[in-house]
Formats: C-alpha cells, structure tokens, sequence
C-alpha cells in the first residue's frame, strides 16, 4: 500500500512499525504534528480485525491527538500506538517491555500513556525500557489514570450541550451510554449525581453489573442504545459509532461522549446539522485525560490546576455550538478550522513554549 495515498494520511510526521516474533508484538506508532508540544497520545491494545484497520485507527486517533490539544490549550503534540492483539489473552510482561523498547528507539517523538486496553500498570513495564511514558503520577486517589479526569471533562461538556440545545441542567435529562467501562462508570456517576437518568449498554457483562449495582443504570441491549429513545447519546466504546446506518436511528438530540473518532465520516457531521443534532466533538469533549497527562508531564500537577482547566471543556465546545448556529456549518468542521487556528500557525520548535495556554 502506498502510506501517502492513504485516506486517513494526514502529512503525518512519522509512521513507524515493529514485528517482534519473540514477543508476539506487533504495533504502530504514529505521530501526526509536533508543531505546539511532544507528540503524546495513548498507547490502544486492540483484537483488530486485520492490520488495515489498525492503520487506519492510530492513523486518525494521532491526528485527532493533535486538534485535541490545539483546543484544550496544551502545549503538546498529536501521536499514537497500537498494539495489535487482544489485551485479555495476548498481553504479557515481555510483550510491554518490547513495546518500551519501541518507543524508546523512536527517540522521544512520541510520549505514550495508557488506552483502551492498557492500564497504569502496563506504563509501569514500558517505562522499564523508556522515559518517553506519562500516566504515573503518584496522585493518591487515581494514581496516573486519566480516565476520571476524562469523564469529569465529558461531564462538563454534557452539561455544556444540554444547556445550548435543550434550555436545561440535567435533572431528569435522559443520557444513553454505549460503553460503560472506565470512563464511561465515572461519567455515569457524575451524570447520577447531576440527577440523569442513565441508561447503559456494554460488551463486558461485569462493567454493566457494576454500573447497575452500583450507581442505578438502567441496562439497554446492545443492539437498542444508540437508537434509544433518550436525550443525550454519549458514545463511550470504539470509534465510528455514527455511520451511515446508524445516524437515521438516532433519536436523541446531543450526541456527546467519550469515544474517539466518534463520525465514521466527514460526512456525518453535515448530516447531523441537517437533521439538528448537536454533536460534542469528540476530540474537544474528551480532552480531559491529555490535559491530566499534560500536568503530570509538567511536574507541578496539582488537582484544583486541572479541574480548573477542564472545566473550560463546556466553554470551549459552546464557542464551537455558537459559531455552529452561526454559520450554519456542522460542529466537526468548526472545531476543525478553530484547531487549526492554533496549531499550523509557525512555530520556533526551538524556543517553543511548553506553558499551557
């Protein structure tokens, strides 16, 4: 395959990948702009189903790395690895380390943190073999795991949503989460505290159990949340949960979560406008893990520092439903044209400033 021809090749920097059969890894690192920081994303261990889709996931999620810092006001760069492999079954000690070593020859262009299917502990191994690791903050309530600080910032940008599009706190408000693992039961929590009512689907048997348990989520099939019939759909799992035989589906009017790559399209953002959705965009919405990561990297992370910081989510992403209605352009394209604002303006690499902004 020709890489630059490739639909998701965005004048990505660096694409660099590694078959290690003495470990069983097989990853990709990719690293999309460095023009503000660092090219720092997490590191996603996933069963995909073939190596073009793994491709094209740490293709798009290091681009989308890039204009998620641009709008959350952090000095870092977009990248991204993947790991091909189910982290149930495949995961092992040498198989991390071998992923450290991956990283390490990469000489610090890209900075890791965990993902989908990596956890702290497995920074812990990587950073074994590499410095170029975040996400190991001694924090004493959620050690380096950014994911409550990830649901605290899609919770404000709900907040932010549902206040634009419906008038409303949300008390009452009904909120559908596909997905309700890590971020996803934080989130959840913070919407059962604001008064939501919540309703879940999720592959995993015990992350449903929990949330039930727990919180008093209402389960939903599978196959029956993202046509729910709820007001706000927060998309918590994979990528693509908007495509072409989904959108005609939906019955809520916000579509706001945690997931990446939310659109499988450009296509569905001009879609949702025409059929007066609001849509979150995802990498704005869920910018709260990269800011945590961003501090921690700092050396001065403090938690009031960076609730403050998350908590301009829900002012950013009502700039973007603003000059949405405005314009009358999808939300996906104005958060585009505004992170490109930041990022492809010129750069000193050299004396570039490593304070958020």
């Amino acid at each position: 395959m020709d890489i630059f021809s490739h639909p998701d090749f965005d004048q990505h920097e660096l694409l660099a990948f590694r078959d290690d059969p003495a470990t069983g890894l097989r990853a990709i690192i990719a690293v999309h702009n460095s023009n503000l920081g660092p090219a720092t994303g997490g590191c996603r261990m996933y069963p995909y189903a073939n190596n073009e889709d793994a491709l094209r996931d740490v293709l798009r999620l290091s681009r989308g790395m890039t204009y998620k810092s641009a709008l959350a006001g952090i000095a870092l760069g977009g990248g991204k690895s993947v790991i091909i492999g189910n982290p149930q079954q495949s995961k092992t000690r040498e198989l991390m380390l071998a992923m450290g070593e991956f990283i390490e020859s990469q000489n610090g262009n890209y900075i890791s943190a965990e993902d989908s299917g990596t956890s702290v502990s497995d920074m812990a191994i990587i950073a074994e073999r590499t410095a170029h690791v975040s996400g190991l903050s001694d924090d004493p309530e959620h050690g380096g795991d950014p994911s409550p600080t990830t649901a605290y910032g899609v919770y404000k940008g709900i907040v932010a949503a549902v206040d634009f599009q419906l008038g409303s706190d949300l008390q009452g408000v009904r909120v559908a989460l596909q997905g309700i693992g890590s971020v996803g039961y934080y989130l959840a929590q913070y919407l059962r505290e604001a008064g939501a009512l919540v309703f879940a689907a999720d592959v995993n048997r015990r992350n449903i159990d929990r949330a039930v348990n727990d919180l008093g989520v209402v389960e939903l099939a599978l196959d029956k949340v993202l046509n729910a019939d709820v007001d706000v759909l927060a998309p918590c799992a994979m990528g693509g949960a908007i495509n072409e035989h989904t959108i005609d589906h939906v019955k809520a009017s916000v579509i706001a979560g945690a997931a990446n790559n939310q659109l499988a399209t450009v296509a569905m953002g001009d879609a949702l406008l025409e059929k007066g959705i609001l849509y979150a965009p995802d990498y704005v919405i869920n910018a709260g893990g990269i800011i945590d990561v961003f501090y921690q990297q700092k050396g001065n992370r403090s938690a009031q520092m960076v609730k403050e910081h998350v908590d301009r989510i829900g002012d950013t992403l009502t700039s973007i439903f603003q000059r949405s209605k405005e314009e009358t352009s999808a939300t996906s394209n104005i958060a585009d044209v505004m992170a490109e604002e930041v990022f492809k303006k010129p750069v000193n690499k050299t004396n570039r400033d490593t304070k958020a902004a």
